[in-house]
């Protein structure tokens, strides 16, 4: 195959948002309208945030340094750009296509890449006789060296062959994620969530995976010298089995209930301490008033409208769990994990013990990022230092609450509560 330069159109930041503009009246379905072609265009250090760019073309083109911060890139296709520290944080980027894309030190903190295309890949063109020429634009493996990916959701996504040196995952969702033959080399994988993810083939030397979720996930023939692999949850039991406990956990459940139906009179109530709880799959709707589980292991339990007020779980992993309209009231999360937590219209209010005294719930450090609680009832809770980075409290009853130390980076407080933080304590 031949090979030529590529000549790139450089555009002004006037031009580039007059054909934003035109795709948007595409999208919405108004006259006038246009798909935004960008292909091998340079926009380098241009501002296109928040702009709808969806099922837009910049095949090849230059971003350099753009800002596509919120952005909705739904779609696009990206195929050997150049994206060298573009800013996309945030933006949506669900199944766009990165093949052979360069995004070095690129911002992509908390972009949606559900089922994105990340492998390598080679522009070329027939010429008049048929005959294909590459077109010379550093294309080949899809390069992420240094790129911030925390908490971006790569759900799906297709990371083959990538080159993703020292590139930063941190708490980022990867189920299911294809990195097969990925060079991983001094990533870091803290935290995040890697359920059934293909890392066969990666080299992984030095990576940090330290409490990541590697459930399900394939390491075949991967490079694993020096992985900080401390508090990584797989499917080896974390903590106590259930067979070792004294009964079957069926009969220590039913006991549990037994003992609250009787005020205490019968039954036994159930003491699940440092208990690896994920084999039971669902509790959902259970009467489990006053249970004793801290540092249990409930990854992704199906604790949906269950009756769990005055438990404690301190210090608990309950990472991704569903607790949608759980009662909780007086509960004790001290410590505990909860990232990506389904909380919706769950109960987090004080538990009256009696008439003159209120058991509020307890966070008090703990995680809680990217936690959805809208709808929640969180009024007296005690949340003082803990991580609600990006956790979303739209419609929320936060009355009371008390957010002392606590990190707030990007949460989604309550409209009242945002416009007036001193309403918190109203």
């Amino acid at each position: 195959m031949n090979e030529r330069r590529i000549t790139f159109s450089k555009l002004t930041q006037k031009e580039a948002s007059a054909a934003a503009a035109r795709h948007e009246m595409l999208y919405s379905g108004r006259m006038g309208g246009a798909r935004a072609v960008f292909a091998f265009c340079d926009l380098s250090g241009l501002d296109l945030s928040g702009r709808n760019l969806a099922d837009a073309d910049f095949t090849g083109a230059i971003l350099e340094e753009a800002n596509l911060a919120g952005a909705k890139l739904d779609s696009a296709s990206f195929f050997g750009s150049d994206l060298r520290r573009v800013n996309l944080s945030s933006a949506s980027m669900r199944r766009t296509d990165m093949r052979g894309a360069c995004l070095r030190g690129a911002n992509l903190i908390g972009a949606d890449l559900y089922e994105a295309d990340l492998r390598e890949g080679t522009i070329a063109e027939k010429d008049r006789f048929g005959n294909l020429r590459v077109l010379q634009h550093e294309i080949g493996p899809s390069e992420l060296p240094a790129a911030l990916l925390n908490s971006a959701n790569l759900e799906r996504a297709k990371l083959t062959g990538a080159v993703a040196i020292n590139a930063d995952f941190t708490d980022a969702i990867m189920k299911d994620c294809r990195l097969a033959r990925a060079n991983l080399s001094k990533a870091n994988f803290a935290g995040a969530n890697l359920e059934n993810a293909d890392l066969s083939g990666c080299n992984l030397t030095g990576a940090d995976m330290s409490n990541a979720v590697l459930v399900g996930a394939k390491m075949d023939l991967a490079q694993t010298k020096g992985v900080d692999l401390s508090r990584a949850l797989t499917e080896k039991i974390a903590g106590r089995a259930l067979r070792d406990f004294d009964r079957p956990i069926a009969t220590i459940l039913e006991d549990h209930a037994k003992w609250i139906e009787s005020e205490g009179a019968s039954g036994k109530p159930a003491d699940l301490s440092g208990a690896d709880m994920r084999d039971l799959k669902s509790l959902a709707h259970r009467s489990l008033t006053a249970l004793i589980a801290p540092k249990a292991v409930l990854y992704g339990l199906d604790l949906t409208g269950a009756s769990l007020q005055g438990s404690n779980f301190s210090g608990a992993d309950l990472r991704s769990a569903k607790l949608t309209g759980a009662d909780l009231r007086g509960v004790n999360f001290s410590g505990a994990q909860l990232n990506y937590a389904d909380l919706r219209d769950a109960k987090l209010g004080p538990l009256m013990i009696s008439t003159d005294r209120l058991l509020p719930a307890r966070l008090d450090g703990a995680v809680l990022r990217y936690a959805d609680l809208r709808g929640a009832d969180v009024r007296r809770a005690s949340l003082n230092d803990a991580d609600l980075s990006f956790a979303n409290f739209t419609d929320a009853d936060m009355r009371g609450a008390d957010l002392e130390g606590a990190t707030q980076t990007g949460a989604k407080l309550p409209s009242l509560y945002s416009e007036n933080p001193s309403a918190l304590s109203a």
